[in-house]
């Protein structure tokens, strides 16, 4: 039987027009709390699918910057939102992408932050000198559980469940070749073969027992691991990692690992590198906003500090390609910083 969960709002830590605000502190992210079947774990203050397209529709209207573009629709029909920031076909362009598996939105709900966050004096200037793609929420179906199978087992509170796969049950994220499923041929033919992408950060979700250096794991990162990467296109992946590691890093609340994923061109950092020589990175922040084992899903106390976590990747990256920094940083680091391992007690899923 599904537990029965007592309702935490989130408001407190979405603060959409500025950044979100929390004390740095490793702890809250790094030993924040797991889902134990004793708290809530809440849909009801994520977006909805009909909440996010209003979201992209008024800052649309209110940014001149912005443009928002439908690029196909899901199994049920939903269409799939594309924001765009094109100054000069000719900049650097940089894709962000969200929820190829539904049950992954704390990644989304800071790629929206960030997307009112473009329309702010903040960024004043930067957008001259970067293209920015934002693909919110790929996997509309599997976020709003509007799916063809069961979804009883399913932890969370809140009016709706999320699932990892599409409404048919597919993975996503493991049809980067076939494109079989509507999302990822919307994904493909109207975004990664029609826009000149230079760098692609893919964010996701992980299990919550990962853990580096004895420590729960904030996040983890990885570059395109397929043999046929061209090594141009793979250091270019490292450096953006670099980027996203030296931001995060230097914040004092995060411990990112890397990660230990496949090197199938099915799964999209790979495919995209390989197919369109897109320099990608892996990013996959801790815990899920819901699924049937518990040991994915993350107590909400540590909501913001991830949805931080992301604002935190998309700025920097931003500006580190904008002003050319990206070029000139160090990517040591990979040789030294330690692959996540999942602690005993734990079962994690890949990527």
């Amino acid at each position: 039987m599904k537990k029965k969960v007592l309702a935490l709002s989130l408001s407190g830590l979405m603060a959409f027009g500025g950044y979100v605000s929390v004390p740095n502190s490793v702890g809250a992210v790094g030993e924040g709390p797991n889902y134990g079947g004793n708290e809530s774990i809440q849909t009801s203050i994520l977006h909805t699918y009909n909440d996010l397209v209003d979201f992209l529709k008024t800052q649309d209207a209110k940014q001149d910057a912005m443009k928002l573009e439908v690029i196909g629709q899901t199994v049920k029909g939903r269409d799939i939102y594309l924001a765009k920031y094109i100054s000069n076909p000719s900049n650097p362009t940089i894709l962000y992408l969200t929820q190829q598996h539904g049950n992954e939105q704390l990644t989304t709900e800071g790629a929206l932050e960030f997307i009112k966050h473009l329309g702010t004096n903040k960024m004043k200037g930067v957008l001259d000198h970067v293209n920015i793609l934002v693909v919110p929420m790929l996997n509309a179906d599997g976020a709003m559980g509007d799916v063809n199978f069961s979804l009883d087992d399913y932890a969370a509170d809140g009016g709706r469940h999320l699932t990892r796969y599409n409404a048919v049950g597919a993975d996503l994220n493991r049809d980067h070749v076939a494109k079989i499923h509507p999302e990822t041929q919307a994904l493909h033919n109207n975004v990664l073969k029609k826009y000149k992408i230079d760098y692609m950060i893919d964010l996701h979700h992980q299990g919550t027992q990962s853990e580096v250096d004895g420590k729960y794991a904030s996040g983890s990162i990885l570059y395109p691991t397929n043999r046929n990467v061209k090594p141009e296109v793979l250091e270019r992946s490292k450096k953006l990692g670099a980027v996203v590691f030296n931001a995060i890093d230097s914040k004092g609340w995060g411990n990112i690992g890397k990660y230990n994923g496949g090197s199938e061109e099915t799964i999209g950092r790979n495919g995209a590198a390989v197919q369109y020589d897109i320099s990608t990175l892996l990013f996959e922040m801790r815990g899920m906003s819901d699924h049937n084992y518990e040991s994915y899903v993350l107590g909400q106390k540590s909501n913001g500090y991830l949805i931080k976590q992301t604002i935190t990747t998309l700025d920097a990256t931003t500006r580190a390609i904008a002003d050319g920094s990206i070029e000139k940083v160090d990517t040591s680091f990979w040789n030294t910083l330690p692959t996540q391992t999942t602690r005993p007690s734990g079962e994690e899923e890949t990527e």
